[in-house]
């Protein structure tokens, strides 16, 4: 269930990124941040729902990662905005 959720907010999120009218490397970074913070937030909300402390910190050591990552591919998309220009 959680993957089709995962497929349908990819979906939803690259017929909207298709509306912008950015460039094309910008919008690649903001579909790849917005599917990294959706799996992030999986990975938060499987932390919140296991029993085992050490498979929780583990969960939100991963969504944290996730998150950066998803930083580092929207900054990336801008900054190849900002030297096309």
């Amino acid at each position: 269930m959680k993957k089709i959720a995962l497929v349908a907010a990819a979906a939803g999120l690259m017929s909207l990124a298709a509306c912008n009218q950015g460039t094309p490397a910008e919008n690649a970074g903001d579909a790849m941040a917005a599917n990294l913070e959706a799996e992030a937030d999986n990975m938060e909300a499987a932390a919140d729902m296991t029993g085992n402390a050490a498979e929780a910190a583990a969960l939100e050591n991963a969504a944290d990662n996730l998150e950066a990552a998803a930083d580092n591919a929207d900054e990336i998309g801008e900054t190849n905005l900002t030297n096309a220009m």
